[in-house]
């Protein structure tokens, strides 16, 4: 098989993967923020890598998969100072974090099981790792990148520039950055405002804090994911994945802290996926323009014209390139909500297609080429929405041979079927609905297409009245009958 290329961020261009210690495969990707329910843009980045990790497993890499719970450290606006996250919602809760943390991450397990996104190999909490994080720490400081003040450990973003150069992940110029901050009253216990925390000492009134070195205290949010992946994937590990928003500071400060602790980088390719706006905006909570996912699934948000299932959102994050922005509006959700149902009927009716001695040379055509088509998409750095317009183009033609004006072998179309459900189900990971009984399913099928046989009869013999009797008559007991250009379809309306 040819080989599979992704965008690196780090070098800004599609390159073929080659794992470091092939067929092992090492990847961490960065989890959610566990202080409140998941929204749509906590869906994007664990279903874009959800693609990868089964894409990676199916073309034969074993991954270990690691995505990691923040449950500590990280301060109101990515920044320094400020609340913690998940005390904050503690104190206002009057709750412990801990029943904080553990609530949403339960919330945040139910919405991916209900997307249909593959529990990670490993899902590590900065809070069990805080042992890690003060080793990773007094590293830092021993090769003479960060300095103690008042109690807090921070990162000497200018001394490692001068050394190793900051910014090759963002492309952002730490001279600008060190300039403005100089001019800037009340650096406070930092010598730069570009300075990060790597361990904060705790106020009297912070609830979590643990004893260190330096003070009792909490690690700074960007130390959790270097300590963790080197813990889990070693010193040197293939793929980095998260939002595009981490690539500043997080992903940044995490290249720094990497090479500051062992002299050279930690992560061979840095994967983005891009955001989710509303009206242009990027959704978050921070902005207070998200809808959660379980909004999505009820409909109860006064922006939402309707519940949407899942799958739907599935299907709609999945039909944008991951690099590119996804709006979000009612419209692109209802349209996602036709193609995956086109979609699910397509894949459905290929079991209602009775197979003939040889398939017409359209659909032999369409049938040795689609499978290899597919592969082609997805080693182009994941391109799923290639994917599904081929897939819609095999519905098209499922329907033509529905409606008698082609023909398939058995071989073919057992190879359409098997690579019909490979992309859509397996690595793409959509769902049938839930609902219905398949039994009887597939016994209303057998009687709707015995009718619809017996209609295209009176229809070839121009027995109109007929014809039409036949489908008022479906459509007074609950079926659908669409004539289309592409042949008749139908669906029971449930």
């Amino acid at each position: 098989m040819q080989p599979l290329f992704i965008y690196n961020t780090l070098t800004r261009k599609k390159e073929p993967f080659k794992p470091l210690h092939a067929p092992n495969v090492g990847m961490y990707v960065c989890g959610p923020t566990v202080y409140g329910d998941p929204h749509l843009g906590h869906a994007r980045p664990a279903i874009t890598f959800d693609i990868l990790f089964r894409y990676l497993k199916h073309v034969g890499y074993k991954v270990r998969y690691v995505r990691n719970i923040t449950d500590v450290g990280h301060l109101e606006n990515d920044a320094d100072e400020g609340d913690d996250k998940i005390a904050k919602k503690a104190r206002l809760e009057q709750l412990e974090p801990m029943e904080i943390a553990q609530y949403y991450t339960n919330r945040y397990h139910q919405a991916m099981e209900a997307l249909g996104v593959l529990p990670p190999s490993i899902e590590p909490h900065a809070t069990g790792h805080i042992i890690e994080q003060q080793q990773l720490v007094r590293e830092i400081l021993h090769n003479g990148f960060a300095y103690e003040s008042n109690g807090s450990v921070y990162f000497d973003v200018e001394k490692y520039n001068e050394k190793y150069g900051y910014g090759i992940l963002s492309g952002r110029n730490l001279e600008n950055m060190v300039n403005a901050s100089r001019q800037l009253d009340g650096v406070g216990e930092k010598r730069n405002q570009a300075d990060f925390a790597l361990w904060k000492k705790a106020q009297p009134e912070h609830i979590m804090r643990w004893p260190s070195d330096w003070s009792d205290g909490f690690p700074g949010w960007h130390c959790e994911c270097t300590a963790m992946g080197r813990k889990y994937l070693g010193d040197k590990f293939d793929i980095h994945g998260g939002g595009m928003d981490l690539i500043f500071p997080h992903h940044e400060c995490e290249i720094a802290q990497a090479v500051a602790s062992q002299g050279e980088q930690m992560v061979k390719y840095w994967m983005h996926n891009n955001m989710i706006t509303i009206n242009g905006q990027k959704m978050g909570k921070s902005l207070n323009n998200f809808i959660t996912l379980e909004q999505f699934f009820t409909g109860n948000h006064p922006t939402l014209s309707q519940p949407f299932t899942a799958m739907t959102i599935r299907f709609f994050i999945l039909s944008a390139h991951y690099r590119g922005t996804v709006d979000f509006s009612n419209e692109a959700l209802k349209a996602s909500e036709k193609g995956l149902e086109r979609l699910l009927d397509g894949i459905a009716s290929l079991d209602r297609l009775q197979p003939a001695a040889a398939s017409d040379d359209t659909t032999h055509q369409l049938v040795a080429t689609l499978r290899q088509k597919c592969y082609d998409a997805m080693n182009d750095d994941l391109q799923t929405p290639v994917v599904i317009s081929l897939l819609f183009e095999a519905c098209h033609q499922v329907n033509i041979l529905l409606d008698h004006k082609g023909t398939i072998s058995e071989a073919d179309l057992k190879e359409l079927g098997d690579t019909m459900r490979l992309f859509a189900f397996d690595l793409l990971g959509l769902q049938p609905e839930k609902g219905g009984s398949d039994a009887r399913e597939a016994a209303f099928s057998k009687v709707v297409d015995m009718v619809l046989a017996l209609r295209a009869k009176a229809k070839a013999s121009k027995d109109w009245a007929t014809s039409d009797m036949i489908r008022d008559e479906l459509s007074a007991a609950g079926f659908e009958v669409k004539d289309t250009k592409d042949g008749v379809t139908w669906k029971l309306n449930k």
